[in-house]
C-alpha cells in the first residue's frame, strides 16, 4: 500500500501529540526534519536503515 508522505507525517504527529503529550515545537522540529530528510540525498538511505 502506498500512503503519501505528507499523510503519514501527519498522523504522525497527531498520534505522537496525543499519546506522548510533548511540547508543539518538538514536534513540528522532527515533522519537518524527517519530511526534509525523506525529500533529500539520505532518504535511499534512511529507508534502506529502516527496512
Amino acid at each position: 500500500m502506498d500512503v503519501p508522505l505528507w499523510l503519514a507525517l501527519l498522523v504522525v504527529g497527531f498520534l505522537g501529540i496525543k499519546l506522548v503529550r510533548p511540547p508543539w515545537w518538538l514536534v513540528a522540529v522532527l515533522l519537518l526534519g524527517g519530511y526534509l530528510v525523506a525529500d533529500s540525498v539520505l532518504g535511499p538511505a534512511v529507508a534502506a536503515v529502516v527496512k
